[in-house]
């Protein structure tokens, strides 16, 4: 592709219909999905989502930085079609789990500090991978050699700030192992190292920029997802969530989402 990739973010049309593909039709729905679409609240998942569907277009060449074994871990239906959709699609993660991984068409054994892209790509996404970054300038020097002219880089992540990370920072590997199964039920092989060196607006916005890239987009998204295996107290994060924007307050817990054009 030669033209510039068009960025479109996720309108409110784009949301539903990935919720539904997501989560399925009405009668299907849990009471998880229902509850957040009572609240009108999307998660960041939801969002990230919508928005990589609005990016990737037939003929287009894709690198996922960091993807193991999933595009999508709680996406399939959209992890086939974009698999599909795109011309090439690699995946680059020196983890092991990227053996396991069903959708990139190429898979590369690397961190992406070490991977030349040779200016292939149109899009390189980053799902929730900054914040495991140990040398941010390495890695968007090789994002941004991946990169064609006018091509997108696309970063998803936790907000270093939040609470959740904050906590995360405090606690021994052991420890994270037990309460990411107990609240979000992941393996222990899901759950790598952080160092949140990358992980706020003004670090992605540096970084970036440091390499001549222009920032297109930056977005906060409330995430309202920890304690979501609870019926009672994930209604309560909603109802707390829904009296910060009643009050203009920003939500404590949120994540980050940036894109970033090559010129």
């Amino acid at each position: 592709m030669n033209t510039p990739v068009l960025l479109r973010l996720p309108d409110a049309a784009a949301l539903r219909q990935m919720f539904h593909l997501r989560y399925g039709d009405e009668a299907r729905l849990g009471w998880g999905p229902k509850l957040r679409r009572d609240y009108g609240y999307f998660t960041p998942d939801d969002v990230y989502e919508a928005a990589i569907a609005g990016l990737i277009a037939p003929g287009m060449n894709w690198l996922d930085v960091g993807c193991g074994r999933e595009l999508f871990p709680s996406n399939l239906g959209l992890a086939e079609v974009l698999s599909k959709r795109c011309a090439r699609l690699v995946g680059v993660d020196p983890d092991p789990t990227l053996q396991e991984n069903a959708w990139v068409h190429e898979k590369v054994t690397s961190s992406i500090d070490h991977y030349d892209g040779q200016g292939a790509f149109d899009l390189v996404t980053l799902r929730m991978v900054a914040e495991h970054i140990a040398d941010p300038v390495a890695c968007v020097r090789s994002v941004q050699r991946a990169l064609r002219p006018g091509g997108l880089a696309v970063v998803y992540t936790v907000f270093a700030g939040s609470p959740m990370p904050l906590l995360t920072r405090l606690a021994p590997m052991g420890l994270r192992h037990r309460v990411k199964s107990w609240l979000w039920g992941t393996q222990p092989k899901d759950t790598f190292p952080t160092q949140f060196k990358m992980n706020t607006k003004s670090a992605l916005q540096r970084l970036f920029a440091g390499l001549g890239m222009q920032q297109e987009a930056l977005l906060r998204l409330d995430d309202c997802r920890t304690f979501a295996r609870f019926r009672w107290l994930n209604e309560m994060e909603l109802r707390g969530m829904s009296v910060c924007r009643a009050l203009r307050l920003p939500y404590p817990e949120h994540c980050l989402l940036g894109v970033y054009r090559k010129s």
